[in-house]
């Protein structure tokens, strides 16, 4: 029995070095959440739009990242009131590749999100050397309030669009630990297209055929939300509510 995700078989590929010219580190993000039962007449309906990205053979790539934050939850508190301006800290490790990155995220008051990265394999737990001079210059505040807080992990098809700068993510498996509390939401899809600037797009357009609206969660902020039962998430609660239901159906 085919499962929903077979349909990304007949997609034409995209290799990594084709897709240099759409890395898209200063952009605006639309994010939509779906359940899987919809995967398949969804994507159906693009091939004809997207290639997808595929290395050695393998589309399905599997990302492990771990986020910082003050021990008193300031960055997701500051993302909860709805601030701009406001930044996110983690390290993403892409798995199949063995390669990994420390990266800041700003969101910036205008809607656009701007990416700063370096490479940086292992997992870094203390900010020291060149991890603490990149969070230095990046960041405007002290990078000692920073600690690790929360492994956010799941599986990505990365997609790109055939006649724009656009990338389009397909996140699956989306998996939050933090300490012994973990929480798997195994039937949800959380999709994002990643512009220059935002405009018309054929999965935009596909997402409004199957009034599927767009959603502005964070997966870092989500993950907290579960995970933690101090913070305040009372803005998020419709949200929230609305993830629960889709990933049981």
């Amino acid at each position: 029995m085919e499962t929903p995700l077979h349909i990304l078989q007949n997609f034409a590929p995209i290799t990594l070095k084709e897709m240099d010219s759409v890395k898209l580190m200063n952009r605006t993000d639309t994010k939509f959440i779906f359940p899987i039962a919809q995967f398949e007449k969804v994507m159906g309906e693009i091939i004809e739009n997207y290639r997808i990205l595929e290395i050695e053979g393998k589309r399905l790539c599997r990302y492990e990242t771990l986020y910082y934050d003050t021990n008193r939850f300031d960055l997701y508190k500051e993302h909860h009131a709805g601030k701009l301006n406001r930044y996110k800290i983690r390290h993403r490790t892409y798995v199949d590749s063995n390669t990994g990155f420390l990266e800041v995220k700003f969101k910036n008051n205008k809607g656009r999100t701007i990416k700063t990265r370096i490479s940086k394999p292992d997992v870094p737990y203390t900010w020291e050397g060149e991890s603490h001079q990149f969070l230095s210059r990046t960041l405007p505040f002290a990078v000692e309030v920073l600690e690790p807080v929360i492994w956010i992990n799941y599986n990505r098809y990365t997609l790109v669009n055939k006649s724009g700068a656009e990338r389009l993510t397909i996140d699956l498996d989306l998996e939050f630990v933090k300490e012994k509390n973990s929480q798997k939401l195994s039937n949800l899809v959380i999709a994002e297209v990643k512009q220059e600037k935002r405009k018309a797009s054929p999965f935009m357009t596909i997402m409004k055929k199957f009034h599927i609206r767009e959603g502005s969660i964070s997966k870092y902020c989500m993950g907290i939300a579960y995970t933690c039962d101090t913070v305040k998430k009372n803005n998020f609660k419709s949200k929230l509510i609305t993830i629960k239901q889709k990933n049981i159906c």
